[in-house]
């Protein structure tokens, strides 16, 4: 189904070169890439004010602990295909199963390696009690980790309008619903849009670099504009 990808996908090709080149490598300690990179994005709005935060991918982990450190310098929070699902990484295997957990828990706080401000409070990671699925939503969907109700809230992440953006070809496209979910039951209500769902077809993980790429960041465009109305400018 991937479609939109502007090229061949493979070496030689010039499209893919470029993008090839604009690959780095990340720090291997994920909480402390989540860490500092949660600091340092908080010292530039502080200098700057508030802003909306866009993320992608990787950057996702890097959105959650933000807003709960400072809600109020975060305008709203685009997460297009954040970095999940909740808890594990998921591993693609043939069928009948297809999906299974990786070994060890990628994010020990939920949507996070950082640690979040839940309440109840819980001094540790380990304190978030969890529980999974019992059978997939459908036959091409990842299990879900949920929380062992009665669910923590995550009360400082409520207040803020978020948005939830995930492509038809993309290897999210089995789990992001995990993320909305653990948000839902901890409280948090955000927008979850599958480009599909509007027509927007054909795309992969990296939808920024794709053909269509306008097409789907005036979805986000017109989505911000509904939350976050324009101000009347002043009169000089």
């Amino acid at each position: 189904m991937h479609t939109q990808w502007p090229g061949e996908g493979e070496p030689g090709d010039p499209v893919f070169d470029q993008f090839f080149a604009s690959q780095v490598p990340s720090i291997e300690n994920f909480t402390l890439q989540q860490t500092l990179n949660r600091d340092a994005i908080l010292a530039l709005l502080e200098k700057t004010g508030p802003a909306i935060l866009l993320t992608h991918s990787q950057s996702g982990a890097f959105g959650w602990p933000v807003a709960d450190a400072r809600a109020d310098l975060v305008k709203a929070l685009v997460a297009v295909e954040p970095n999940g699902p909740p808890f594990f990484n998921v591993e693609n295997v043939p069928g009948p199963e297809r999906f299974r957990d990786a070994s060890g828990q990628a994010r020990p706080w939920g949507i996070t390696a950082a640690p979040l401000t839940y309440d109840p409070a819980v001094s540790a990671a380990s304190d978030i009690a969890i529980v999974r699925q019992g059978e997939p939503e459908g036959a091409d969907l990842a299990r879900c980790w949920e929380q062992r109700p009665p669910a923590r809230q995550l009360p400082r992440l409520q207040g803020i309008p978020i948005l939830i953006l995930t492509a038809e070809a993309s290897y999210h496209a089995p789990y992001d619903h995990c993320t909305v979910k653990y948000l839902e039951q901890a409280g948090v209500h955000p927008t979850w849009i599958r480009l599909a769902e509007m027509g927007i077809r054909g795309n992969g993980h990296m939808m920024m670099l794709e053909k269509n790429n306008r097409e789907i960041a005036q979805v986000m465009a017109q989505w911000l504009q509904k939350k976050l109305p324009t101000e009347p400018k002043r009169a000089r």
